[in-house]
């Protein structure tokens, strides 16, 4: 059907061809009848090239192929218009291919079958047409009925060569360029940093909260009955983080749906909102000494932010698995460079939880995004485990 299809497309340009060539030579014998046709396919060959530049034609032809063409990687093939003179002129190629393909298969069809035919069955002229045969070429050996079965075999072997032929190309011509590859790779890192970004965010923020709610819970259904008192701040504390959590997490939402309000960059506490972020943390009993810089409101909001985060997940794995244990913070800050230095001792391994370790991964993410660094280990006397970041002040992501 797809050569069929070329064949019915060819036809405007080859009558158009046979009406201006035949203008011009208007007495022609048989002999020149015949070139006629054969020229007239060949002249029209450029003038489909020129129309297949309309940008339009690609995504047609490309429907068409994925519809009736066998062609290797379907989903490769274009489903719009051409967008730059690459993909128009290789639309132009594939025009012409398959307009040239469908133009010989459907030539041969009309004019062979009924030849064959005719050939095979001894219809009326068979017999002038086999003698006529065997008078100019009196060495071949195929006459009557073996001569049209001949040829028969010719079309279908034919036939079935430009369906390859057509099939092997439609990717290769209606398939995207480079630029067209290179555009759609970028694209799909894109993607894939926003997904990252919006898992960190939701890890760290969410994560984070969850944290602090569970501590919260446990000690205040330890002390439910002995301190009250103690019960009920924990349970303060426990509404706190489920609103702060619920907000951030609206803000995420709000980037996963594209909001316009969202689309400037993922809103968030920064290094401002600290205090809030320690006062949280001794309620759970962690005690965190910190030793806060001058100055931090004043970084540009991208690294704020991201510091923020950062020093938030560190401290949400203390509490994870140190438990409530002293904690030592430390964020300086340089003419062009921010450190933030964040240890705790090391005591008893507490049970992590399935397909944690995420955390760590999101902070070097969170650092390599705004050229910088992170170290995380243990110390030289396995006492203390040591969390280290910088960042440069000016970095953005990217």
């Amino acid at each position: 059907m797809h050569l069929v299809l070329g064949g019915a497309l060819l036809m405007p340009y080859y009558l158009l061809s046979v009406v201006a060539l035949g203008a011009l030579n208007p007495d022609q014998g048989e002999v020149r009848r015949v070139l006629l046709q054969f020229l007239a396919l060949f002249t029209s060959l450029p003038m489909a090239a020129v129309t297949a530049l309309v940008p339009t034609v690609r995504g047609l032809e490309g429907a068409a192929a994925r519809a009736l063409c066998a062609a290797a990687r379907p989903e490769e093939l274009a489903t719009g218009p051409a967008r730059s003179w690459a993909a128009r002129r290789r639309t132009a190629l594939w025009f012409v291919l398959h307009l040239f393909s469908g133009g010989v298969v459907a030539g041969m069809t009309l004019a062979g079958v009924p030849f064959a035919v005719v050939l095979l069955f001894g219809f009326v002229g068979g017999e002038e047409l086999a003698r006529f045969w065997t008078d100019h070429f009196p060495g071949w050996m195929l006459t009557g009925p073996a001569l049209g079965l001949a040829l028969l075999l010719l079309i279908v072997g034919t036939s079935a060569a430009c369906g390859a032929l057509l099939a092997r190309w439609a990717p290769v011509l209606l398939g995207p360029t480079p630029e067209e590859r290179l555009a759609a790779a970028e694209r799909r890192a894109t993607v894939l940093a926003q997904r990252n970004r919006l898992a960190r965010e939701l890890h760290d923020s969410v994560g984070h909260a969850l944290s602090a709610v569970g501590i919260q819970a446990s000690a205040a259904a330890r002390v439910l009955r002995t301190d009250p008192d103690f019960a009920a701040e924990a349970l303060r504390a426990i509404e706190e983080a489920a609103r702060g959590a619920v907000a951030q997490l609206d803000t995420v939402l709000g980037l996963l749906r594209e909001e316009e309000d969202a689309a400037a960059g993922p809103a968030g506490p920064t290094l401002a909102g600290l205090d809030d972020l320690l006062r949280q943390l001794a309620r759970t009993g962690v005690t965190v000494d910190a030793e806060l810089a001058p100055g931090l409101g004043a970084l540009p909001a991208e690294v704020s932010r991201e510091a923020y985060r950062i020093v938030q997940e560190g401290l949400t794995n203390v509490l994870r698995h140190a438990g409530p244990a002293p904690a030592g913070l430390r964020v300086a800050l340089d003419a062009d460079r921010l450190e933030i230095e964040l240890t705790n001792p090391l005591g008893p391994a507490r049970p992590s939880r399935p397909g944690g370790g995420r955390g760590l991964r999101g902070i070097g993410e969170r650092a390599t995004a705004l050229h910088g660094g992170s170290t995380v280990g243990p110390s030289e006397d396995g006492t203390t485990w040591r969390l280290a970041v910088w960042l440069p002040v000016g970095g953005t992501a990217g």
